[in-house]
């Protein structure tokens, strides 16, 4: 459960800070790239899972339809699966060439418990592993490339993700190559 007010801020990806509330959402303000690369804005979680499930556009909830959007996909269980798919068009070398279709699969699991410290303090956390593999949506079929990994820790202490480890040469989008770096949690503060 979280409250508005519940701030979190991370060494890198930026802070996020819960706004506002109804009975189905959590209105989050982030920054810093916390979705996609250097992007900010206010998501909607959804109270049950927190799963992202739309980014506000001015007064407009729009469907969030990109990476991550259910890593957080409660409840979180030692062994529980979950898959997501979304398809995006996108550069294959430089803007003139113009884009094409990609598809994107995420699979996401529960490993189990850890002991994990971060620059904010000692925590027991969740480690779940995040894997990406996207595929080219090409005339002559689809062509898988590498995959990705990711690995993340979330501590019920402090209601979110405390630390994020990007496996060498992550790839999360084609045009976003070593976009990514690890990071932590700073400091957070929790209302009551």
């Amino acid at each position: 459960v979280w409250n508005v007010g519940d701030k979190w801020v991370f060494d890198r990806e930026g802070p996020m800070e819960v706004t506002g509330r109804d009975a189905r959402c959590y209105a989050v303000h982030f920054s810093g790239g916390i979705f996609s690369k250097d992007a900010s804005g206010i998501a909607l979680f959804e109270r049950s899972t927190l799963n992202v499930k739309y980014m506000l556009e001015g007064d407009q909830r729009k469907e969030y339809r990109g990476f991550r959007k259910k890593i957080l996909n409660f409840p979180l269980t030692l062994g529980k699966q979950w898959k997501d798919l979304y398809q995006r068009d996108e550069f294959i070398m430089r803007p003139s060439s113009g884009k094409a279709p990609f598809e994107y699969r995420e699979t996401f699991q529960v490993l189990g418990w850890e002991e994990v410290e971060v620059r904010a303090g000692k925590f027991k956390a969740i480690k779940l592993k995040y894997v990406i593999q996207p595929t080219h949506m090409g005339h002559a079929g689809p062509v898988a490339l590498p995959e990705s990994k990711a690995w993340y820790w979330y501590s019920p202490e402090v209601k979110n993700v405390v630390k994020c480890q990007y496996e060498k040469g992550y790839i999360e989008g084609i045009g976003e190559r070593g976009a990514r770096e690890n990071w932590e949690l700073v400091s957070y503060e929790l209302k009551k």
